[in-house]
């Protein structure tokens, strides 16, 4: 990190302003070389000063340039953004005169990454200005910014505590017996210690689900025969004309994806071909990809003809989705009723009308009922949303149950000492106290060039 770096941290393409960041020890003389005042070298932190940016002689620009001294900026280094006018032709010729005269192209979340190797935010912190980069949602925002502001963090420094006061008075216990003013640790101290540090694991995994479905929102798969409705359904749920509607069994031959949002939660809904017998290659193939969808979503809905018996393929569909989050929805409630529900569990069937709207809002209040929304949406969003964080998080509260097993087989405590020590390494590795550098540029490659 001896280097300067530099990159366009703003989408590239016409606009008023496009904003270059430049950080690093040299930060400030290189951007000094290509003004024309040439004063940037005795500027005060935290301060703006209007500018030219040239190439020799030639004027390329009319900026504005923030001047931030370390170490209290985004990197703790030296940092320079100029604000440009927003053409593509000028930014890029702006940038190329940085890497001219001295500074590197930096990498996809490079800054970001500085930013966590120098000190200046942790992990969690580092995962959440991706979330909330990508955040669709108010939802998903407010739970980000809880992770930037280092809300979340605390949580796991707040075990990682815990676990060390323990830590530190078996060690005095075991090297310093002498002391007779240090309570002894004993396997029942421990187990209740224990007992508290392993609900709070729980509880912040059994929240994390929420964070889950804040982030990442809710996958929904409208299953069913051909001709009934699921594409109709799709175009309801999502106010538009997403998919192609005919009397033709088999029109839809592919997925068609379509997102909407309740109550400030994504439903990425799935509208499958028609599962059915066919010797149609095309056919078969989205017939399959239908099936397999099954297994991946979250929520099935299963569509069936009001004005229909139920057949031998309904039933069939009915027996895959039992162990699946599901529901039924019976369309074509403007017909005749010719369905035999007496197969069916009432509790989970919806009535509705594709064609006429009608029932729309009574799946959606089943949707938000089945996934807590009214808890999601007015609780605190302090959860681990990371599959790395929540993976580390499940093998801590795996060791955690391993050591009160050690104790009830009477184990010295010196022995589960080593288990301890290990599960506050585990907690150290979700906010970055300790890691590997492989996992440190892989996580920061999926980041933003510029950010």
């Amino acid at each position: 990190m001896n280097d300067t770096i530099a990159a366009i941290s703003t989408a590239l393409g016409v606009g008023a302003i496009s904003i270059i960041r430049v950080s690093g020890d040299e930060a400030i003389d290189i951007v000094n070389k290509i003004t024309k005042n040439k004063k940037l070298s005795t500027a005060l932190t935290h301060t703006i000063h209007y500018d030219f940016i040239v190439d020799e002689d030639k004027i390329i620009d009319e900026v504005l340039i923030s001047v931030m001294l370390a170490p209290k900026t985004f990197t703790k280094e030296d940092v320079v953004e100029i604000n440009c006018h927003g053409g593509i032709a000028t930014t890029n010729k702006v940038l190329e005169l940085l890497l001219t005269n001295g500074c590197r192209l930096a990498e996809p979340g490079e800054f970001t990454k500085r930013a966590f190797l120098n000190g200046r935010i942790d992990l969690i912190e580092a995962e959440g200005i991706m979330d909330l980069i990508n955040s669709k949602t108010e939802t998903a925002r407010n739970l980000a910014i809880n992770q930037v502001s280092g809300k979340t963090s605390n949580l796991i420094k707040d075990l990682r505590q815990q676990i060390i006061e323990i830590l530190a008075n078996i060690e005095v216990n075991i090297d310093y017996p002498e002391y007779e003013d240090i309570e002894e640790m004993t396997n029942d101290m421990l187990h209740d210690r224990l007992i508290n540090i392993e609900t709070k694991i729980k509880e912040i995994l059994n929240k994390s689900e929420n964070g889950k479905i804040v982030k990442e929102g809710i996958n929904v798969a409208l299953i069913g025969r051909p001709n009934v409705g699921k594409s109709s359904l799709l175009n309801c749920l999502l106010e538009t004309e997403k998919a192609i509607v005919t009397d033709i069994a088999g029109t839809t031959r592919d997925c068609v994806e379509g997102t909407i949002s309740i109550d400030g939660i994504i439903l990425n809904i799935i509208d499958t071909a028609g599962i059915r017998a066919t010797n149609d290659l095309v056919e078969s193939i989205g017939v399959n990809k239908s099936i397999d969808l099954i297994e991946k979503a979250d929520l099935v809905i299963l569509l069936l003809n009001n004005n229909e018996k139920l057949t031998n393929e309904d039933l069939e569909l009915l027996e895959k989705i039992k162990t699946k989050n599901y529901l039924i929805v019976i369309n074509k409630n403007d017909l005749e009723s010719h369905i035999n529900i007496e197969k069916l569990d009432k509790d989970k069937i919806i009535y509705i009308s594709a064609l006429t709207n009608f029932g729309i809002d009574d799946l959606k209040a089943k949707i938000k009922q089945i996934f807590n929304f009214d808890q999601i949406t007015t609780s605190d969003l302090t959860y681990l949303t990371n599959a790395r964080s929540l993976s580390l998080l499940h093998q801590a509260l795996n060791s955690l149950i391993d050591i009160k097993k050690g104790l009830e087989n009477n184990l010295p405590i010196d022995i589960l000492e080593i288990d301890l020590k290990h599960i506050w390494e585990l907690l150290g590795s979700i906010i970055g106290e300790t890691y590997e550098d492989e996992l440190i540029d892989q996580l920061f490659s999926q980041f933003c060039l510029g950010k």
